[in-house]
């Protein structure tokens, strides 16, 4: 079950939030609350300080009003969830107007020593009444999401019905009729389930769900040709195989649709993980390197049952008949090296468990990183091995000869032909079948080892259809239909080969450090840039010492850039100039990490001096950014996000000084090493904090900019802080943040006479 969005917050809604929507909408509920609730209680509170909070109250109650009547009357248009949604509703009203009550603190007919609870009084009070709205609220958004997937379910459920109609047709005149009803009906599902895919918050979920509407808009032509042909010769048994299966695949993306959406699995069946190569070798590093801390929390048997595990995985490579003989010895040495240096770890570790020492010894450090240092090695076999069969096979089809001769010679007539090349043809979609499994253990993400999976099962799939269509044109060669059909299909053989291009770039681009974000950012200067200041800098690889030295550090700095990742992530505008200079330092940020590994683009020293140069210059440009952003800001806010630009800019002008001071000799040069990534680290530190402060201003910036129409009036603090009176007295009665909630129910109502 998921708490509330907002970390600092103790309030949980007892329900799991699987939507952006929801989730983004419930961020300034939390937000406001939790400032409402740590308001600084003083002895003396002036006639301002009263009002302000009043207002507030009351702009919760009447913004809970609106929000509930939305939900009470999606409950009467919704039978099914009527109970629930009304019992929300109800609860919603009541916590709203205990907080209005609460806040009622002002009436010089009912002074505070009248006995009266007020949120002075009672602060025990305000918190259950807050505990009790965002529950509620929570829960009326959960429910108004269920009808989302209901409307998806029932969307679906027609599309069905119509498909079903459809096979079942015994004329073109009764095809054309509801052939358009099934278009428009697939007009509405897409609508449906694309807004559903982009809401998603799991990445997972996200992609099973793209590759499943690619499948239902590609299979929606090859339907209409597939159905054309087979009415125009139904007797011919390849254009009914042809149809049927484009008719079978279109009912297992459906599934997969719903399935997704609904959490369910067929027959209640479990989903079944496979675990890739490089996930393997990452959770098995994982576990390697965390014996530094926890030396006692893991057996020696364990270890080595998981490297087994892995190295088996690796039989799919040198298993393939596709697999060449050099990669396949390479791997099976590297496989041994791997179990060598994991077996030489496990002695030194039962040595040290013996003498029950407390640190990690140096040489256990050093039998740590050779072992990792191994995985890496067999890791970038298998890269190299799956990247080159794929690019080698993507550049000799590049032509698509199979296919024009298919076209060919299914346009003479010429069976025999027709089958030569539908062998070929074979040939080829085992060769890319193959490939994409091999793809799929070297991808490096979860939503990538997704797209692997779909691009083989349309190999799989397509391959046989191309060979049925081809068929049928070769025992019509005059039917224009067949012809139109066959067409269609090579298209969508020859986009599939296109996406796997695709594909294979967004493969290389993780394992080369990119990791396949949204955009891609600049790891290393462009060619020509700073070379004056660095030509004293001998370009030098760390050795296993040096790099077991940094370790630690390292990782640390690993941990940062999923801090700011993950903080950019929660940004609705991506193109915010903040957001996207934070994410393009963690980008580079997560080279100069992999730099302390052996791994990522960064290869020597010098790369390592170029990229701190190139990150301390972004750094700058973020502290310019907060310049002029803070200009928007009241004193408080502004004070301290120049305090914290001033911080920033103080480091990065240290890491610059750095990065440029040359240095002789190889303990000078580790030297700088460590500096640079430390204070790369320092920086780092700094944009994790400033990324959720900034957001939470913008937020509140917009949000009242919107109520008041002017920018002048954005002045409240709303960073989960004691209340001020200034902030409060200037607090406008519509920024709550239910305005936003409204909004949000709006869009997930489904009323259509209001």
């Amino acid at each position: 079950m998921a708490s509330s969005p907002c970390g600092s917050s103790s309030f949980d809604s007892g329900l799991e939030i699987k939507t952006r929507s929801v989730e983004q909408t419930l961020i300034p509920l939390v937000s406001q609350i939790t400032t409402l609730i740590n308001h600084k209680d003083k002895p003396k509170k002036s006639e301002k300080t009263l009002r302000a909070i009043q207002r507030v109250g009351q702009a919760v109650n009447v913004a809970v009003g609106r929000f509930v009547t939305v939900g009470e009357a999606i409950a009467m248009e919704n039978e099914d969830l009527k109970e629930e949604m009304n019992f929300a509703c109800y609860e919603a009203r009541r916590a709203g107007d205990s907080i209005a009550q609460l806040t009622d603190v002002v009436s010089s007919e009912h002074p505070e020593s009248d006995g009266r609870s007020t949120i002075f009084s009672d602060k025990t009070g305000m918190v259950k009444a807050a505990r009790m709205l965002l529950s509620s609220v929570t829960k009326v958004l959960v429910l108004a999401d269920r009808i989302v997937i209901k409307q998806i379910v029932t969307s679906r459920n027609k599309v069905l019905t119509t498909l079903e109609q459809l096979e079942k047709v015994g004329s073109f005149q009764e095809f054309v009729q509801i052939f358009s009803q099934f278009g428009n009906e697939m007009v509405e599902f897409a609508h449906l389930t694309g807004d559903r895919q982009n809401d998603l918050k799991d990445e997972k979920k996200k992609s099973r769900m793209a590759a499943a509407r690619a499948v239902l808009e590609k299979c929606t032509m090859m339907l209409l040709t597939a159905s054309k042909t087979c009415l125009r010769h139904p007797d011919c048994e390849s254009a009914r195989i042809n149809k049927d299966a484009v008719f079978h695949r279109m009912r297992f993306a459906l599934e997969q649709v719903i399935e997704i959406v609904t959490d369910a699995r067929p027959n209640g069946e479990t989903e079944v993980q496979t675990i890739s190569i490089y996930t393997g070798i990452r959770d098995f590093k994982n576990k390697v390197e965390g014996l530094r801390e926890e030396q006692y929390s893991m057996s020696q048997e364990s270890l080595l049952a998981i490297l087994e595990g892995i190295l088996e995985h690796t039989e799919d490579f040198t298993d393939s008949a596709y697999t060449s003989h050099e990669h396949r010895e390479r791997i099976l040495e590297l496989s041994q090296l791997a179990r060598q240096e994991l077996e030489q770890l496990v002695t030194v570790w039962i040595q040290a468990q013996s003498y029950k020492v407390k640190e990690v010894t140096e040489e256990m450090e050093l039998s740590i990183l050779k072992t990792c240092q191994s995985l890496n090695e067999l890791r970038r076999e298998l890269h190299k091995a799956a990247v080159g069969l794929a690019a080698d096979l993507l550049k000799y089809h590049a032509d698509h000869v199979v296919l024009k001769a298919l076209k060919v010679s299914g346009g003479e007539g010429n069976l025999e032909t027709v089958a030569e090349y539908s062998c070929k043809l074979t040939e080829q979609k085992e060769q890319l079948v193959e490939t994409c499994r091999l793809l799929r253990h070297v991808s490096g993400t979860e939503p990538l080892e997704i797209t692997c999976i779909h691009a083989e099962d349309t190999f799989q799939v397509i391959g046989p259809q191309i060979i049925s269509a081809a068929q049928t044109l070769a025992l019509h060669p005059s039917s224009k239909i067949a012809k139109e059909n066959l067409d269609v299909f090579c298209e969508a053989w020859e986009s599939q080969l296109n996406d796997m291009s695709i594909l294979l770039r967004e493969i290389n681009d993780v394992f080369e450090g990119r990791r396949g974000d949204k955009r891609t950012y600049l790891s290393l200067p462009r060619p020509g840039k700073h070379s004056a200041n660095l030509k004293t800098v001998k370009a030098v690889k760390l050795d296993a010492e040096e790099q077991s030295t940094i370790a630690k550090l390292g990782l640390e700095l690993r941990l940062l850039t999923s801090d700011v990742d993950s903080e950019s992530d929660k940004w609705e505008d991506q193109e915010h100039e903040i957001v996207r200079q934070g994410q393009s330092m963690s980008s580079m940020a997560y080279s100069m990490y992999l730099f302390t590994r052996g791994e990522g683009l960064l290869k020597t020293t010098q790369d390592l001096f170029h990229q701190a140069e190139v990150f301390s210059e972004e750094g700058f440009k973020l502290c310019s950014t907060l310049q002029a952003f803070s200009s928007q800001l009241g004193d408080d806010e502004k004070s301290l996000i120049v305090s914290e630009k001033e911080k920033l800019g103080a480091l990065c002008q240290q890491l610059q000084v750095t990065a440029k001071t040359p240095v002789q000799g190889k303990n000078a040069t580790f030297m700088k090493v460590d500096s640079s990534i430390q204070n790369t680290k320092n920086i780092m530190t700094v944009v994790v904090y400033l990324l959720p402060v900034c957001y939470k201003l913008i937020r509140k910036y917009m949000s009242e900019k919107s109520s008041l129409g002017s920018p002048q009036s954005w002045r409240e603090k709303q960073l989960p802080t004691p209340v001020n009176e200034d902030a409060l007295d200037r607090k406008n009665a519509n920024g709550f943040g239910v305005k936003s909630l409204e909004h949000h129910m709006s869009n997930l109502t489904f009323l259509e006479s209001k």
